[in-house]
């Protein structure tokens, strides 16, 4: 069982920030800022892309460009890229505020790094 099936959401954050620091080419022409709501666990992260660096923030420091919302289970499926963004929109899986290209945008590069 990998760390993204079965790590605290906190450990799953750690390895998203090692895998963008192994690669950072993917995400090197990004700038846009996500705010990431794991509804049933009450926790709140930034990914914030900018100038070819990112940053994880356990807060909601800047206005985002673009909030998901979704249980833990449907973060690890969008993070494992198990999981169709679009059809999770539209089945009220995972709730969209802002940029809804963005979210598109975003579940294309993490589909990059293999978690």
């Amino acid at each position: 069982m990998s760390l993204i099936e079965s790590g605290t959401v906190q450990e799953v954050w750690k390895e998203i920030e090692l895998k963008l620091q192994e690669n950072p080419d993917p995400y090197a022409k990004i700038k846009a800022t996500y705010e990431i709501h794991i509804t049933d666990e009450a926790v709140c992260y930034q990914l914030k892309f900018e100038n070819g660096e990112f940053s994880i923030l356990p807060t909601t420091a800047s206005n985002p460009d673009c909030t998901l919302k979704m249980k833990n289970a449907i973060f690890r499926k969008f993070l494992a890229g198990n999981l169709n963004s679009m059809t999770a929109f539209m089945t009220g899986k995972l709730k969209v505020d802002g940029n809804i290209g963005l979210a598109l945008k975003l579940e294309s590069l993490l589909k990059e790094y293999q978690f």
